[in-house]
């Protein structure tokens, strides 16, 4: 039968402390941890929020963390190369602009539709969601994690240290779940990884030349030019 510690039990409501804290019988706090649930792809998120609906515990607050490039909805963003730059820039307003769909994040992430309700919820349907409230999912599925009992995100957003802390993800006393868990070696080698072209190696190689010939910090600029000339 379903637990008695989350909102599946009896149908009741779910336990809507943000800290996910509940009072030990002697006082004491007790948290309780979240579950984070790793998968390769996105497509997998959807498949698993899928069969999340099918089960006794489709009601419980969830969430899904995901780019840009599946949840950003503003019209010249969305269809931009560099959306993650694009977006700063107009939270930063750096242009005099700013976006109107992030001022509206609390209409979607305070609707009916997501939260605790009879099925749980995918990346399309919040999208769709924030298409019509004209508010914007990413940063949506980011504030729904403060009540989550559930989040679902690719492997990347568990393994990457940049990515946890850009996304205040803390793991440390959480449940974490990496689904098909042999993808991830290729995972962890990729987020740690870094391409360069020779062009660029090239270009950092004259700028380091002209560090050295001007006598600007020489004992850390002659190694690294020394690196760039070895790579190309």
């Amino acid at each position: 039968g379903p637990c008695t510690e989350c909102s599946c039990s009896s149908g009741k409501e779910p336990d809507r402390d943000p800290s996910h804290t509940k009072k030990k019988e002697n006082g004491d706090r007790l948290c309780v941890p979240k579950i984070f649930f790793g998968t390769r792809t996105h497509k997998q998120i959807t498949q698993i929020s899928r069969e999340l609906k099918r089960t006794a515990y489709s009601s419980v607050p969830m969430t899904i963390l995901s780019s840009r490039d599946y949840t950003c909805i503003h019209p010249v963003v969305s269809n931009s190369s560099n959306r993650n730059e694009m977006c700063v820039e107009l939270l930063e307003g750096k242009h005099g602009k700013s976006c109107s769909y992030y001022h509206g994040v609390h209409k979607l992430s305070e609707h009916h539709a997501l939260q605790p309700a009879p099925r749980a919820w995918d990346i399309e349907d919040l999208v769709s969601l924030g298409r019509k409230l004209r508010a914007c999912p990413y940063f949506a599925a980011r504030e729904l994690m403060v009540g989550a009992d559930i989040v679902f995100c690719p492997y990347n957003y568990l393994l990457d240290p940049q990515i946890r802390d850009s996304m205040d993800i803390n793991l440390k006393d959480q449940v974490v779940i990496l689904d098909e868990a042999h993808n991830i070696e290729d995972c962890a080698r990729e987020s740690v990884s870094y391409g360069v072209t020779e062009s660029q190696l090239r270009a950092a190689r004259e700028e380091l030349d002209l560090m050295v010939s001007s006598s600007i910090r020489q004992q850390h600029h002659e190694p690294l030019r020394a690196v760039c000339c070895s790579l190309i």
